[in-house]
């Protein structure tokens, strides 16, 4: 829309100020608040170490903290943040809807929804914004941390990927992580600070305004944190520095979770080797014990060389070792719930070749129930079994 017909109300960007100019008396009050001065000891420590976050007057010019509605800001585009079916009805969504008018909600049918962490754009209709991004933030509970963090990453991410890629030179978030979805206000502050960040350094070089827009309970967190990912001086990078999570992403903010990594050794070896010196577990120490380290390369190729006699003893102990093992998984994961019901299959010790000794008692089989289709699939993967009468 021309913003030329823009309400009075509305709220023009360039006449906010940035994070990047002299801190007033009221920065000053907040700073003895929110920041506490170190003595000279650990600052002279502090001196030696870099900060992940280092004093940048470049993106600190881009970046605005704004104490009021988002709705109202005269910016290239705003950000709603509501539920999967973009119908939530939360502070920032209603004034969204009321500014833009009954347009929007038409829009938003044909969208036909959002997943959670991901972002899509509609016309900002009557808003003085030209877009607005449309994202959902996460339901915070405590036993999925891990995936609530990743989503409220991707929903700030994927909205500043919009922004680059319909180069917009201008961005309103609001803050994505209601009440209406539990998410800690300052966790959640933590991850959007340090996505946008890390955007504004790798991506957005084309962006000229990020701007914060909170409510008089959210912007005392974002003045307390916005110094630990936004330092406006050296020295306020030293005092930051302490301050920081452990946790503060990869990259790109990304939340880090070490399980999820695969890490590949070098060189982990050869399936073919004809040294007889390396044993199994030597090999598999290589590489690692995790599903990943336990591809196998071309089947077909490996028992077409067996039949030909040309794999090495040694590799064919370990091709039996990995189909034992294989049998073996198959076996532990099966439910054999309904075949112990009958009380029919016993363990009862070991051969003397130290075999698992199995006994069935014949008698305690329905034999006229048993699902022989059920009994050929799961009898290869079971132990040896001796037949009693």
């Amino acid at each position: 829309m021309d913003p030329l017909g823009a309400r009075s109300q509305f709220v023009e960007v360039q006449n906010l100020s940035t994070w990047d100019q002299p801190q007033g008396v009221q920065d000053e009050v907040d700073g003895e608040n929110h920041l506490m001065e170190e003595d000279d000891q650990l600052t002279s420590q502090l001196i030696s170490l870099e900060s992940p976050f280092p004093f940048r007057q470049d993106i600190n010019s881009k970046i605005v903290l704004f104490n009021g509605d988002v709705a109202l800001l005269n910016c290239t585009a705003i950000v709603n943040t509501s539920n999967e079916t973009l119908t939530d009805k939360n502070p920032v969504s209603e004034s969204i809807h009321r500014y833009a008018g009954p347009e929007l909600r038409d829009e938003l049918l044909k969208l036909k929804g959002c997943r959670t962490g991901e972002a899509k754009m509609t016309e900002g209709f009557n808003l003085a914004a030209r877009f607005i991004i449309h994202t959902v933030g996460p339901k915070f509970k405590a036993k999925y941390r891990t995936a609530a963090e990743s989503s409220l990453y991707s929903c700030y991410r994927n909205v500043m990927q919009l922004a680059k890629e319909h180069a917009m030179a201008s961005v309103g978030f609001c803050v994505v992580s209601t009440v209406k979805r539990a998410y800690p206000l300052e966790d959640a502050t933590h991850i959007a600070l340090r996505t946008v960040r890390r955007f504004l350094e790798n991506h957005g070089e084309n962006i000229e305004t990020v701007v914060f827009t909170v409510s008089d309970v959210e912007e005392p967190v974002y003045r307390k944190l916005m110094p630990l990912y936004y330092p406006r001086s050296k020295k306020e990078e030293r005092i930051g520095l302490p301050l920081l999570p452990a946790d503060i992403g990869n990259a790109e903010g990304e939340p880090v979770v070490p399980e999820r990594q695969i890490r590949i050794a070098e060189k982990p070896g050869n399936l073919e080797d004809d040294s007889g010196d390396d044993s199994l577990e030597s090999d598999l120490g290589l590489v690692g014990s995790h599903a990943f380290a336990r591809m196998e390369g071309d089947v077909d190729k490996q028992r077409k060389l067996i039949l030909q006699g040309q794999m090495s003893e040694a590799a064919q102990q370990k091709q039996h070792q990995r189909n034992y093992n294989r049998w073996l998984c198959r076996a532990r994961a099966e439910d054999l719930s309904d075949i112990a019901a009958l009380k029919a299959l016993y363990q009862t010790g070991v051969d003397l070749c130290g075999r698992t000794v199995m006994v069935v008692v014949g008698r305690n089989i329905p034999v006229t129930l048993i699902d022989m289709e059920k009994v050929n699939e799961k009898m290869p993967i079971l132990p040896f079994v001796i037949f009693c009468e």
